[in-house]
């Protein structure tokens, strides 16, 4: 009691000295609450980054392993190495579903893709002269010569929209949809058109095309939907169609029941693994091996591009910590000077203390004590101070990325065909499998903080109260060093 009651004694009687002291650990107070708070926003950026990139693993040729064997300077080699490619051993959709039964996949989905010819809809084409339209200036479909499919449609189907890559990243932008496109799209003959081949056939939602294969054998689909393609044609100089002009999107499920009834047909597979950490992935692709899959096949996966999207946060992160140390040391060495020099001032009244028997142990304590009063009431008013200003300071440093990110989903929206009857927009019931922009693979969920509370919350305050508490009593080494070297007697000499 007499620690306590000496202490604010003191405290009331030496305002000026003590309000220096609260002043300084006020400001280092509003430095540690926002950067706490910054980084604990930053964390819940990288968080929400790192759950919306899915981590994937995906086969990939290994072409360079396979073309270290083949001297392709020598006709021999050349020859035997077309031998080889042509007798790769690829894998069907029964595989896939055995490599996705691998411990560490999660789960999976796939495009398919074959080709077919028109029925009562024309290939987008123009003949040209040689000399400007190469091999009849035909984009997307007979490559003439040079070999290759001579079917006029390329068919593509997805497994799900999680699947839909070309829409996702922007390749492709829906620009007109019927209204139950997402209720039909993945359960039975829908498709959705490149607007260059509606506008040369003639063709509006609703619409059915016939598309036959190479026995005359016809299939119906109907259009929901017409997409434009955003990529360059690589042969633009030499045709006025995209690459994709004569590309129909559809779903896996549709193009499996006609591969399956058709012995001509031979679809062509590509897997996605959704996968339960980076980490596994060497032992996955081992696993698949012992599946059979053909060891001219490695696995790749999305890590660098899911570590890139969260490289600007870390930044901030780091930017935040590094401001948090540095002024930890300055407000440390700051307090540390003052201590001593309080404890200067102050050495007569130690040396009464000492002489009327009061030990070296209590006078510590008592100013110990009165650091501690002073820095738990600049501390309270400083965390209030940077709560206040921790929302428009986090938020205006990350603002490229919140803005990034919310950007990223109004895009994706508008690449699956704007807010109309899907998700968030009018008459947005979910279908089983409409878009759920939330969880789409790349495109995080984060909105700018709204309260206080989002970014200041009970672990920042606790986390600010033990690193300012922690600083106060490290500072006060120097009271404690200084008060154990006095004499009291000395004290009192030199004062006389």
């Amino acid at each position: 009691m007499f620690i306590f009651k000496n202490a604010w004694i003191s405290i009331t009687r030496n305002k000026g000295r003590n309000i220096l002291i609260g002043a300084i650990i006020l400001v280092i107070a509003c430095a540690c609450t926002i950067t706490l708070a910054i980084n604990n926003t930053a964390t819940d950026l990288i968080n929400s980054y790192s759950s919306a990139y899915a981590k994937e693993l995906t086969l990939a040729f290994d072409r360079e392993s396979m073309m270290k064997d083949f001297d392709m300077r020598g006709e021999e080699g050349r020859e035997q190495a077309k031998e080889k490619f042509e007798n790769i051993a690829t894998y069907t959709i029964d595989d896939v579903k055995s490599f996705a039964e691998a411990e560490h996949i999660e789960s999976y989905y796939y495009t398919y893709s074959f080709s077919l010819n028109g029925n009562n809809i024309d290939k987008a084409e123009i003949e040209t002269d040689s000399n400007f339209g190469g091999f009849g200036g035909r984009p997307g479909g007979s490559k003439g010569p040079m070999g290759g499919s001579t079917m006029d449609f390329t068919l593509t189907g997805y497994s799900s929209v999680e699947s839909m890559s070309e829409f996702i990243n922007g390749t492709y932008t829906m620009t007109e949809i019927t209204d139950n496109a997402w209720d039909v799209a993945f359960n039975g003959n829908y498709v959705f058109i490149n607007e260059e081949l509606a506008s040369y056939n003639e063709l509006a939602l609703n619409d059915k095309i016939k598309l036959e294969d190479e026995d005359g054998k016809t299939y119906e689909f109907e259009i929901i939907g017409i997409f434009e393609d955003n990529e360059e044609s690589e042969d633009s100089m030499m045709s006025m169609f995209s690459n994709s002009a004569n590309t129909i999107v559809t779903n896996a499920d549709a193009l499996v029941n006609i591969d399956t009834e058709n012995d001509n047909i031979t679809g062509s597979i590509n897997p996605t693994f959704i996968i339960d950490d980076y980490a596994n992935a060497e032992a996955i692709q081992v696993e698949l091996y012992e599946k059979g899959l053909d060891e001219t096949y490695i696995v790749e996966t999305n890590q660098e591009i899911a570590e890139a999207g969260v490289s600007s946060v870390k930044n901030v992160k780091s930017f935040a910590t590094t401001f948090l140390i540095i002024t930890l040391l300055i407000g440390g060495i700051v307090l540390f000077i003052l201590n001593m020099i309080n404890i200067r001032e102050r050495k007569y009244e130690i040396g009464v203390f000492r002489t009327i028997g009061i030990s070296k142990l209590k006078l510590t304590m008592q100013f110990m004590a009165e650091l501690l009063v002073v820095a738990f009431i600049a501390l309270i008013v400083g965390a209030g101070i940077g709560a206040t200003m921790s929302k428009p300071v986090s938020n205006s440093l990350l603002s490229s990325e919140i803005e990034s990110s919310m950007n990223s989903q109004d895009e994706m929206q508008n690449n699956f065909g704007g807010p109309g009857g899907m998700p968030g927009g009018p008459g947005g019931d979910r279908g089983g499998n409409r878009p759920d922009f939330n969880k789409m693979s790349g495109v995080p969920t984060i909105q700018a903080y709204d309260s206080i509370d989002a970014v200041v919350n009970v672990t920042v305050i606790l986390e600010l109260l033990v690193i300012g508490l922690s600083l106060v009593i490290v500072s006060s080494f120097a009271s404690m060093i200084s008060i154990q070297r006095f004499s009291p007697l000395t004290i009192l000499k030199e004062r006389s």
